[in-house]
């Protein structure tokens, strides 16, 4: 093997962010605090780039991007050169090599967790953070099913809106090499995701937590209103806490996930006990304290008994919202009136 396209969670740190990607950069960092994330392992880039070069791919897409030159403005174009590229890609079988090495980890994977076949998220982890841009597949079980959903989320960096962000930033549209974090599939309870500062105000003494039943892709692709609480940072004391309005909830299926709809019981109750959201909260301030910065972070309660109670998914830096010229003065206004 003449790069190193595996590494195990536990062997990483945030300086191999450019060899990893970020998201598995900070789980290892994450994972040699002691924190509780999920059993897992890491593909390189190398194996990104790898995998174009030696399937002849990468030429094929080189060649079919010339051929077809796209304008930022031509949605049509970009879609149909997005279909096309990532046909390539998922039509390609990884050299025998690559597999072997692959389902040789994800068997050591299986035992560690004494699960054959054991179900794992397949993860995008770019060496820059683009949040919802590239894919992520949930309960993936087995040998076939796994090398096919490494297919898809390298396929993911062809998408419409990656071509057209590319494009708009003058960028080369063939290739643009992502880490994948293979993860064993933690069974939700509840999940969601977690700021130690408030992304809407940037306010740096509050912590936000949001919930759902299930797992956490109903609370971060933003299709529901979930159970929010508002913490003091100093002291966890919980300020506010909002049920939302959680009609459905997303959860395993016999293979990746499915919908379902929530009894009233479920729907009109909080999805978090107060000790689990003051749990939650420590952890984020843990991270924000590791990583230097403001954080926001996915987490899930687990519902297996092996398993720590809360398990931390992700984390990366806070975006705060940047506010109008309007919105600033009434910020101002309003704490000259509080001082007043």
């Amino acid at each position: 093997m003449e790069e190193k396209w595996l590494h195990p969670l536990e062997e990483l740190g945030k300086e191999d962010n450019d060899i990893v990607g970020k998201k598995c950069a900070n789980l290892g960092e994450m994972a040699k605090a002691g924190l509780p994330v999920p059993y897992g392992f890491a593909l390189s880039v190398n194996a990104y780039t790898s995998f174009l070069s030696r399937t002849g791919a990468g030429d094929e897409i080189a060649e079919l991007v010339e051929r077809r030159p796209v304008s930022p403005q031509d949605i049509a174009g970009i879609n149909e050169l997005s279909a096309s590229i990532r046909a390539i890609v998922e039509s390609k079988e990884m050299t025998d090599t690559m597999r072997s090495v692959i389902l040789s980890r994800y068997d050591a994977l299986c035992a560690r967790c004494n699960s054959p076949d054991l179900p794992v998220s397949v993860r995008s982890a770019g060496t820059v953070s683009h949040p919802g841009q590239y894919e992520t597949y949930l309960n993936v079980k087995g040998k076939a099913d796994l090398l096919d959903k490494i297919r898809k989320v390298w396929a993911s960096t062809f998408n419409s809106r990656s071509l057209a962000f590319r494009l708009n930033k003058g960028m080369p549209l063939n290739n643009e090499p992502i880490g994948v974090a293979i993860l064993a599939m933690v069974q939700a309870r509840s999940a969601g995701i977690a700021f130690s500062a408030d992304p809407n105000t940037g306010d740096l003494t509050k912590i936000i937590v949001e919930a759902n039943w299930g797992l956490g892709e109903s609370v971060v692709s933003g299709e529901l209103m979930p159970d929010r609480w508002i913490l003091e940072k100093e002291s966890f004391k919980i300020l506010d806490k909002t049920l939302g309005k959680k009609e459905k909830a997303v959860v395993s299926g016999v293979s990746g996930i499915t919908e379902e709809e929530l009894s009233k019981e479920k729907a009109s109750a909080f999805s978090l006990s107060d000790e689990e959201v003051k749990g939650i909260g420590k952890f984020v301030v843990d991270l924000e304290t590791l990583f230097g910065v403001p954080q926001d972070i996915e987490w899930a309660v687990s519902t297996e008994p092996s398993s720590p109670p809360i398990v931390l998914l992700q984390a990366r830096p806070v975006v705060i919202a940047k506010k109008s010229t309007a919105d600033q003065v009434i910020d101002m206004m309003v704490n000259l009136l509080t001082v007043s």
